[in-house]
């Protein structure tokens, strides 16, 4: 029989069971994180803004403009587009199975670039997104104040600036989109009645802030062509745009025949507050911002959810006061779950060939052969 030659020959079974252990433990090392076929299809996600418009005047000067100029590009399956009453327009478009995500997300953005001088103005200056989409979740975590001494838009500002970046830059992370819009911003809150009795408009503050709240190239004094005997080359630089609430009260609407001027803050309330007030973020009835990860193509989970949380705690460390993080949702707990019930049902059934070799042999010198054959086997199936 086949036994008689490792019964008569031992040193050849050793040997033989240490190659299949050694290369077992280093195809461990290099299995495929997943084999499966992809069964979503790709897709990619066109965002754009109007600030203050309704879902109706988006629907008729944003996304038909957008959705007619999309329409037929290469390998699309499908779109669907949603406009919003806070002036927020999506839209995703679907592709044929097996297309290069990132081939649908250039031909997408060359189509919007194409007409994107026929948007509002509006539209224009807070910018068409185009992105592919990754849909696999990895976690979600948050930026909160325990004791409530940070506000919404300072946290949504500190994960915008200090922590999404990082992240971002991790192996594995595909991307990190934040919850909402609270990022500061400027709110003037014009007094309409008294504009009206001064004799003007909306219109007349919003091109005064356009005008004085900019960042000019005014050039440089003694460059060329310059007479021979100049000695000195100057560049001129500006205070460039307004950073305070004093510098936008400052701005002047209208100047009066008697030699004065009257200024923004004259006829409102300038304040710094948060981009759109339609959203809020909390946990547990604190003040918060949050941010969810996707995980890239082919990364592992594990390992990926790792060095993020090892980045967090990194991060931690240089968080104001008053700022910490919780993990809200993180998929890498169920996968973990999953691994250790599988460890604890092996480790039983091996306990379990044991025992039923030895009660059938009786003696624990039989057994252990058994008891070492069995880990052989099951990492050498690691090498197929």
């Amino acid at each position: 029989m086949f036994s008689r030659i490792f019964i008569k020959r031992p040193r050849l079974a050793i040997v033989i069971s240490l190659v299949i252990t050694i290369a077992g433990l280093i195809s461990l090392k290099t299995i495929p994180v997943a084999q499966l076929p992809d069964v979503v299809p790709p897709s990619v996600s066109v965002s754009a803004t109007y600030p203050g418009a309704s879902a109706e005047v988006i629907e008729q000067t944003v996304a038909q403009i957008i959705e007619s100029q999309v329409n037929g590009v290469d390998n699309m399956l499908y779109m669907e587009s949603t406009s919003s009453n806070n002036g927020s327009y999506s839209l995703t478009v679907t592709f044929a199975l097996g297309t290069d995500p990132d081939m649908n997300t250039v031909n997408v953005q060359n189509r919007i670039n194409q007409i994107s001088t026929k948007l509002p103005t509006e539209v224009q200056q807070q910018g068409v997104t185009v992105k592919k989409n990754t849909s696999s979740m990895l976690m979600a975590f948050s930026l909160y104040s325990p004791d409530n001494s940070r506000a919404a838009n300072f946290l949504a500002n500190y994960m915008t600036s200090r922590v999404k970046d990082d992240l971002a830059r991790i192996t594995g992370v595909g991307e990190v989109n934040t919850f909402g819009d609270i990022d500061y911003s400027m709110r003037i809150w014009i007094d309409a009645e008294r504009l009206a009795n001064l004799g003007l408009t909306n219109s007349d503050v919003i091109a005064a802030v356009s005008s004085q709240n900019i960042q000019p190239a005014i050039g440089s004094v003694g460059a060329n062509p310059a007479p021979k005997e100049q000695q000195m080359q100057f560049t001129l630089k500006t205070a460039g745009r307004l950073n305070s609430v004093e510098e936008f009260g400052n701005i002047i609407l209208r100047a009066n025949k008697d030699g004065g001027f009257l200024r923004l803050k004259d006829v409102a309330k300038i304040e710094l507050g948060t981009t759109t007030y339609s959203s809020t973020i909390q946990y547990n009835g604190r003040p918060a911002s949050g941010a969810m990860i996707n995980l890239a193509p082919g990364a592992n989970a594990m390992n990926v959810a790792t060095k993020v949380k090892a980045e967090l705690e990194r991060m931690k460390q240089f968080f104001p006061e008053g700022v910490d993080y919780v993990i809200i949702f993180d998929t890498t707990v169920f996968i973990e779950a999953t691994v250790d019930e599988v460890v604890h049902t092996i480790f039983e059934a091996f306990i379990l060939v044991l025992l039923v070799v030895y009660l059938s042999l009786g003696t624990w010198r039989a057994t252990l052969i058994p008891a070492i054959a069995v880990p052989v086997s099951l990492i050498g199936t690691f090498i197929f």
